[in-house]
């Protein structure tokens, strides 16, 4: 048993050391998107919170439709957190929404209270 695993281990770190930082980065977003998170996303504006978006699974950085070059904002669905209590009240709704990369600053991270 210890054997097929160390055996594993080390045909998985081999893989690894030979992907480019890309694929690797690939092969991280494809378990987190599998496992799912608990982000939340807040805008600033002024140096004030004015938006708190909760329960975001994965930003998504946008791609053109004929290929496979960036385009300059990301998107997501969350729960627009009115009172910014970090919990889904009643009345609030999950919404999609889009963040340019010329836009108001913003931090997205995992739920401090899940």
């Amino acid at each position: 048993m210890i054997k097929t695993i160390t055996a594993t281990l080390l045909v998985l770190s081999l893989f690894m050391t030979g992907c480019t930082q890309e694929t690797q980065n690939k092969i991280g977003r494809s378990i987190q998107n599998w496992t799912g998170t608990n982000g939340v996303l807040d805008i600033y504006m002024g140096g004030k919170l004015t938006k708190r978006f909760i329960k975001i699974d994965k930003l998504t950085t946008a791609t053109s439709t004929e290929g496979s070059i960036s385009r300059n904002y990301r998107y997501g669905y969350g729960y627009l957190d009115i009172n910014e209590n970090y919990i889904v009240d009643k009345g609030e709704k999950k919404l999609y929404f889009e963040i340019s990369n010329f836009s108001t600053p913003y931090i997205f991270y995992e739920n401090p209270k899940n």
